[in-house]
């Protein structure tokens, strides 16, 4: 580990948020720091190419510096940019998505729009968080991995997760604590819905009768549901009786159920706002027949069949096809139908079937197999919903060049403030 300190000005910020600057002729990549400032840093690991370094003193400071809300911000992974104005951290990542797409592509939308905003403090509903028991700390860790290492950061509270979580970091590492397994446990994961919170508690050993004991207790003191998850996300099961986990998407009037480990959108807030620029944007009539990707839970389906003839929704995991079914029966929705299918090897009599309008939300690998193999001939809209930029520069060539359609309109959603995370959504439009 090198450990010299040198002065550097920062000329612009890297796409994860760090300070770029050049020092005797090599590129410097630097934590904390921001554009314009000169700044004092240690430089803590030599590369080939680049080196990289963390803040150690602000010399001449940004207007767009901010004093961070959270005390951890220095240690903990979670974050990467409370030290960076809101207002400005949107627009950068709006800037890293127009540079990702003039970069791969060449491509500039016609339309650019605004971003979508919501709470930038305690926002976060969903989390895995990280569980360590440390002897020289005292006893367990509870939350997320230190900045760029693997070890749990020592803290004390998260002011991104909601506070009925984030406020009690310290109260679960004493239910840890209090456990027998302590050290057997490795991730608490968080599920909040409208009008509950489940915690599910993964753990490496059988639980005691009193660690049962324990755990019921911490569920009435703190009013959270527990799940105990044995094995992988499959064998979480509840713990006694718990609530309905739930959300509503109120401009559809429609209620999303989940289970704890299904994947939902970790922002409800502005999960509500994607759902309707989404829908918005396909603007789907009564006889079009639309076509979800990666469907999930029904997300977007279930407010897309309201306005549609017809919505198909695929998605690789069987379980989120089941209970997306359920979603469109407890909702009244009988124009929706789900498929499970490995969408990473595209086949299936439904490729074949035209679909007027297309949605994509794919994982951060993005969509390329399935957008290579599909036909898109009678498709007149696609709206891609993105978590990662490249990969939607990627497959935005695809749709372009193999397909004919024109970017039409794009813009970011502030999903996950104060990280580095550029979620995006954009529509394609038939040339």
């Amino acid at each position: 580990m090198v450990s010299e300190s040198f002065e550097a000005n920062i000329e612009s910020l890297s796409p994860e948020g760090r300070g770029v600057a050049h020092v005797d002729g090599k590129v410097v990549f630097i934590d904390g720091a921001l554009t314009g400032e000169r700044v004092r840093y240690k430089r803590v690991r030599k590369r080939g190419r680049y080196d990289e370094g963390t803040i150690v003193q602000v010399i001449e400071a940004s207007p767009q510096r901010v004093a961070p809300q959270c005390a951890h911000t220095d240690l903990c992974g979670g974050c990467a940019l409370q030290h960076f104005d809101a207002d400005a951290q949107i627009l950068h990542k709006q800037q890293v998505l127009l540079d990702q797409l003039q970069h791969v592509t060449g491509l500039v939308p016609v339309e650019l729009l605004a971003p979508l905003r919501g709470p930038v403090w305690g926002y976060r509903n969903k989390a895995r968080l990280a569980v360590k028991y440390v002897a020289k700390k005292g006893g367990a860790l509870v939350g997320f991995r230190e900045k760029r290492k693997p070890y749990v950061a020592d803290i004390q509270g998260c002011e991104v997760l909601h506070p009925a979580v984030g406020a009690k970091l310290l109260h679960l590492r004493a239910l840890v604590n209090d456990l027998s397994g302590s050290n057997r446990i490795p991730q608490i994961e968080v599920a909040i819905g409208d009008q509950s919170v489940a915690l599910v508690v993964r753990h490496l050993t059988a639980l005691t009768d009193a660690d049962l004991r324990a755990l019921a207790d911490f569920s009435a003191d703190e009013d959270v549901d527990i799940y105990l998850q044995p094995g992988g996300p499959e064998t979480a099961e509840p713990l006694g009786e718990v609530r309905r986990l739930s959300y509503e998407l109120p401009g559809h009037e429609i209620e999303i159920d989940f289970f704890p480990t299904d994947f939902t959108q970790v922002n409800p807030t502005l999960n509500r706002e994607m759902v309707d620029l989404v829908v918005e944007l396909l603007s789907p009539g009564p006889d079009t027949k639309v076509l979800d990707l990666f469907c999930g839970l029904g997300n977007f389906t279930l407010p897309l069949a309201k306005r549609s003839g017809a919505v198909l929704g695929l998605e690789g995991s069987q379980v989120l096809v089941q209970r997306a079914a359920e979603n469109a029966a407890r909702n009244n929705i009988s124009n929706a139908e789900f498929l499970c299918t490995d969408l990473s090897v595209p086949g299936g009599t439904h490729m074949r079937t035209s679909f007027d309008l297309v949605l994509l939300d794919p994982p951060r690998t993005g969509a390329r197999e399935i957008l290579e193999a599909m036909s898109l001939v009678s498709t007149h809209r696609v709206v891609y919903v993105s978590c990662n930029s490249s990969t939607f520069s990627r497959d935005a060539a695809i749709l372009t060049e193999k397909h004919g359609f024109r970017l039409f309109r794009a813009g970011v959603i502030d999903m996950f403030p104060h990280t580095s995370h550029v979620e995006s959504v954009a529509l394609f439009e038939r040339l």
